[in-house]
């Protein structure tokens, strides 16, 4: 039984910085595509960053691209969310994702294409 547990969500100021972390157990994620969902209220879910568990080939929406890092860490089963000159905008329940199936563009940026999700962790920016 995969479980993703997300941390590292809270209140921050316009321009601040987050860590969101995702730790992974249940499975070895050697085949695993990553990725991180956000939600904000009246809206639906959209894709934010994702990550090939191995060989390392990463993908961001164009809203945060250059602001936000994904990453990993083999040794301790986690994917990280760094987020810097969060945004108003950037406030929402944030959803840490798996899926063993293959990577496309397509694969990696639709909801539907993740078996595996994990509780949210809201993020709060203020103006």
């Amino acid at each position: 039984q995969v479980q993703l547990v997300e941390s590292g969500g809270g209140l921050v100021q316009a321009g601040g910085s987050l860590r969101l972390s995702c730790a992974a157990s249940g499975r070895t994620f050697n085949s695993y595509r990553m990725g991180w969902f956000r939600q904000a209220p009246g809206k639906e879910r959209e894709f934010v960053a994702a990550i090939r568990w191995v060989g390392g080939t990463i993908y961001y929406a164009d809203s945060v691209k250059g602001r936000f890092a994904i990453s990993r860490d083999n040794a301790k089963n986690t994917v990280y969310l760094q987020m810097n000159n969060l945004k108003p905008e950037d406030t929402a329940v944030y959803y840490c994702t798996a899926d063993p199936r293959g990577w496309t563009t397509v694969a990696v940026t639709t909801v539907s294409e993740y078996d595996y999700w994990g509780q949210g962790t809201q993020v709060t920016v203020s103006s």
